[in-house]
């Protein structure tokens, strides 16, 4: 029986967000070896945001690009060796070609959801190197499905093997993951691939729909190890998949052991639908704002959900996380305004 889809695993690239982009070298040795039989097509390794991403604004990594894809290259014996990359973090000359040298054999090149102009040399020239590009639309939730699929179509013209919607946010619900996978089936000639959050606690459940409306791909991760509220957490995918006697060619039992006896020890504190999780996928934003959301509203002593809604109001993107202390500020001389106006009418 032929396989459902293809499965991309990006526990050591969306994981790296959960702990501050500090994973070791024993971490990602001896996840790849977990994992290197269990059936994945593709394992994408390294900082959160991609290729040339270690940077003081979206985090530092303990490791460079180089000492995370070797390693992970020289324990991967079946498993294709991925990397992730946002033009404008990364280049071709200082990052995909390094990278290559290291051993990727796929790329998913990525940007935002309207974006997709940038991705151009990037996609072509992996394809002119006879490797995998494949296009990446994150935080696809804030355009149309009309302009969702008039931007993959870019990424097709390009040279994209197939195009992943990223729910970077977790802001999917059923509705419109439904309308953008069968609107890009319907419209594209190669692959289609979903890749999502968790923030509503619709993952697994919108993975679901989303091969049910013809997905190719499914990007997740084990555990569901990632930013915020985490991903799609792979091994429960494959299990509700095997439920309903639908071939996936994963190897269960394998992925339950990397869970339980590595992902854990990395990640000890687990997933779960924390208040500003589901804040997040609420108001629209990526989930990687967590940290700064929580350090600004104990510097300025504002609501952390406050600050969530705020952003979405702003519509921000990853980069952007300057603006957290900014809508802080702002809350926090409102609060203040308020609380002085009070006082005024009390005496009044």
């Amino acid at each position: 029986m032929e396989k459902c889809c293809s499965f991309f695993d990006s526990t050591i690239r969306d994981g790296s967000h959960a702990i501050k982009h500090q994973l070791t070298m024993e971490n990602i040795r001896a996840y790849c070896r977990g994992v290197d039989a269990a059936g994945l097509d593709v394992v994408i390794v390294g900082h959160g945001n991609g290729l040339g991403a270690s940077t003081l604004q979206t985090g530092l990594s303990l490791l460079s690009d180089h000492e995370m894809l070797t390693c992970a290259k020289e324990n991967l014996k079946r498993t294709k060796l991925g990397a992730f990359l946002i033009p404008g973090y990364g280049t071709i000359k200082e990052d995909i070609l390094p990278a290559m040298e290291c051993g990727a054999e796929l790329f998913c090149i990525a940007s935002h959801c309207t974006e997709a102009n940038v991705t151009r040399q990037h996609i072509e020239y992996v394809r002119s190197q006879g490797k995998e590009p494949y296009g990446v639309l994150m935080m696809y939730h804030m355009a149309s499905t009309e302009i969702i699929v008039e931007q993959a179509r870019k990424m097709q013209e390009y040279g994209a093997l197939g195009v992943i919607i990223m729910d970077s946010a977790g802001a999917s619900v059923p509705s419109i993951v439904r309308k953008t996978i069968c609107s890009l089936k319907d419209k594209l000639e190669i692959k289609v691939g979903f890749h999502p959050h968790n923030n509503l606690g619709l993952a697994v459940s919108n993975a679901l729909l989303a091969l049910d409306c013809g997905a190719d791909i499914i990007d997740a991760t084990v555990r569901g190890f990632g930013a915020g509220a985490g991903n799609c957490q792979l091994e429960a995918l494959a299990a509700a998949l095997q439920k309903e006697g639908i071939e996936t060619g994963l190897d269960l039992y394998k992925l339950l052991d990397v869970s339980e006896d590595i992902v854990k020890d990395i990640w000890p504190n687990g997933c779960g639908l924390s208040a500003l999780s589901i804040v997040s996928g609420l108001s629209g934003v990526f989930s990687s704002f967590s940290t700064h959301v929580l350090n600004a509203s104990k510097r300025f002593h504002v609501d952390p959900r406050d600050i969530f809604i705020e952003l979405g109001k702003y519509k921000v993107v990853g980069g952007q996380e300057d603006v957290v202390v900014e809508v802080a500020m702002n809350l926090a001389q409102k609060s203040k305004q308020s609380v002085e106006s009070s006082m005024l009418e009390s005496l009044l």
